[in-house]
């Protein structure tokens, strides 16, 4: 195998591992991390990877130390990287939500909005994300880096903080009230520009995205089967809810027909009883693993 046949991977350690690796197994792709090691074993030949923070994967992808990687798009404008995006992957390190990036301020500062942070110190890990921000809404004020346990920081230390959040129930917890959003980010898989001018690898990578958006779209979704009598056929398929038409199948008994149909879960508790009420039996519902349109 020559090494161009080898796609070098960065795949993001901390909040966003675990959620990745769940998505990428459902897309068929299995990484094996041993304990303490940054060099996960994949049950694919042409995959290499490397964990890293999720802050550094756009830079080291900008520079080809990576051809691809997984990170917010938060952390390729940070790093003022030039990457190609391939996909945008609404997922985040608990929910299916995108992260925000907030202006928070104690609940009884007396800042009510962006206009009342001119001259105002501000503490934040996005530094150039909130300066831009900030100059995009004709606002001085000092933004510094924080290293950590940025809730804490004000009054004492800082008028506000720019913090990442997908519920704002830290924000909540720590009596901090949002007063605007800066940005609102997604996983996105990115790739080098000149990673992404090979055939090879531009092949690969598509693939990957591909099967990733295969695996999130399934997330939300299950598959149902159950038999139908066929003098109800007509009248119940036509309220079946499924991403195209029903698929309908022949039995041996030819007073039934077989009806399956992929539907988004949250509604399963209300359709199966319906389903049941309108004469459906041997109802099943399985889960799925990707969905690709």
């Amino acid at each position: 195998m020559t090494s161009q046949q080898i796609l070098k991977i960065g795949l993001p350690k901390g909040s966003l591992q675990e959620a990745t690796l769940k998505y990428l197994s459902k897309a068929g792709f299995n990484f094996n991390i041993r304990s303490r090691s940054y060099f996960p074993s994949v049950d694919d030949d042409e995959i290499e990877a490397i964990l890293i923070r999720a802050q550094e994967i756009a830079r080291y992808v900008d520079d080809g130390v990576f051809d691809v990687g997984l990170t917010g798009i938060d952390w390729v404008k940070e790093t003022r990287s030039d990457v190609v995006e391939v996909s945008d992957l609404m997922y985040a390190k608990a929910t299916l939500r995108p992260v925000r990036w907030v202006l928070a301020v104690p609940n009884d500062s007396p800042i009510q909005s962006i206009k009342d942070l001119q001259g105002k110190r501000i503490a934040t890990e996005v530094v150039n994300l909130t300066r831009d921000f900030l100059s995009s809404q004709g606002i001085d004020a000092d933004v510094e880096f924080s290293w950590g346990a940025t809730e804490v920081k004000t009054p004492n230390l800082v008028d506000a903080i720019v913090e990442a959040t997908e519920t704002g129930s830290s924000l909540q917890a720590n009596n901090l009230r949002i007063i605007d959003t800066i940005l609102t980010s997604t996983t996105r898989l990115i790739a080098n520009k000149e990673s992404y001018k090979n055939p090879w690898k531009k092949q690969k990578i598509e693939n990957i995205a591909m099967l990733l958006q295969g695996a999130l779209a399934a997330e939300t979704k299950v598959g149902l089967k159950m038999n139908l009598p066929r003098e109800q056929m007509d009248k119940i398929v036509r309220t079946l809810p499924s991403m195209k038409n029903p698929t309908i199948s022949e039995l041996y008994d030819t007073k039934w027909v077989a009806v399956e149909i992929v539907v988004e879960e949250k509604i399963v508790r209300d359709l199966i009883p319906e389903l049941k009420k309108a004469g459906a039996c041997d109802i099943i519902e399985y889960p799925l693993n990707k969905v690709i349109p």
